[in-house]
């Protein structure tokens, strides 16, 4: 199974979708939704743990680090044993489907690299990078509204992903293919090409109007993405200055923005194709008194962040939270 893995990995909103739905439209590649199959793996104790579960965690980390010492050939019997499963659960994604490889596209996967190299080290990696603050603009817009204090409250995304892929970029464990966004969106043929050999799979015209007489390969949305990745029928430019406009008339943004830039290492941000010069510059050109940039258009997905955003901000202090713990409670009641 490893010689038919391929790890896109890359940060949320980082244009992931995007290039698995490329990679999807080839007929020898199949896409499926994000499996999400490595993370928990990762977190079972032995490399590292979850803070709460409905299970004692600590006691399970002390368990299996005795255990796997235990084994004849102690991590290597533990890592197969892990790849017996996810093996078991990747071809039963790819039977049937015509294809020859399986693209797995989850962010989290980021995150927990070092274990995925353990894992697969004979798999195959597809970094992709994108602008952080461009990263950072679509996780505010995208999934909470515009409101980037809770934004950042609920998940660091910049400071979290932009050090993990650097370190993996600077130092690759496993085969590597790096792929700019910013690049691949002005040259797409250029990039699939490349990437195509890089997999050892010939280029088809396909990866690049993946949205003409789609492959039923192409790559299902991943978990979250609005709707408009679906729609669009090939790679277009048209995000690249959006994040810079979306800070225009919101000073508070752009504050943001600096404090979070200020957070991250130099030698990082140029692993990711970019200086803190080059962004500090691009914060200052922002216009503070500008007009404001649209919000996105209604759909059902913007429908549904609104809400949930709504009854999130005060859950905890108004009619709404009680309602939620009461039905919680009724719940628990009827299942247990």
């Amino acid at each position: 199974m490893q010689e038919q893995l391929v790890f896109i990995i890359g940060a949320p909103r980082s244009g992931s979708t995007l290039l698995a739905r490329m990679l999807g439209a080839h007929s020898e590649i199949h896409a499926p939704a994000e499996p999400h199959l490595l993370t928990p793996l990762a977190h079972l104790g032995y490399y590292e743990r979850v803070d709460e579960a409905p299970y004692d965690p600590i006691i399970s980390q002390l368990g299996i680090r005795e255990l796997v010492p235990a084994l004849p050939h102690g991590e290597a019997d533990y890592l197969k044993a892990l790849r017996s499963y996810t093996d078991d659960l990747y071809s039963g994604l790819l039977a049937n489907t015509g294809a020859h490889l399986l693209l797995d596209k989850t962010p989290a996967y980021a995150l927990v690299l070092d274990f995925a190299a353990r894992l697969y080290p004979n798999a195959r990696y597809v970094v992709l990078t994108r602008h952080p603050m461009a990263i950072w603009s679509s996780v505010i817009e995208s999934f909470f509204d515009g409101d980037h204090e809770m934004a950042h409250k609920h998940n660091p995304v910049i400071e979290r992903y932009v050090p993990a892929i650097a370190k993996f970029l600077q130092d690759p464990p496993v085969p590597i293919h790096h792929i700019p966004y910013e690049s691949l969106v002005k040259a797409p043929e250029e990039h699939m090409r490349s990437v195509s050999e890089f997999l050892g799979i010939e280029f088809e015209a396909s990866m690049v109007n993946y949205g003409d007489g789609q492959s039923q390969n192409a790559a299902a949305r991943g978990l979250g993405d609005p709707m408009k990745v679906a729609t669009e029928k090939r790679p277009t430019t048209g995000s690249l200055a959006k994040w810079a406009e979306q800070l225009n008339g919101r000073p508070e943004r752009v504050a943001q923005c600096r404090s979070i830039l200020n957070r991250l290492d130099d030698a990082d941000l140029a692993t990711w194709g970019f200086s803190r010069q080059e962004i500090e510059d691009q914060l200052a050109a922002v216009d503070p008194a500008g007009p404001r940039a649209a919000g996105p258009k209604l759909s059902r997905h913007v429908l549904e962040r609104k809400l949930l955003l709504a009854l999130r901000r005060r859950v905890g202090e108004n009619w709404s939270g009680r309602v939620v713990r009461r039905v919680r409670e009724i719940c628990d009641l009827l299942l247990r």
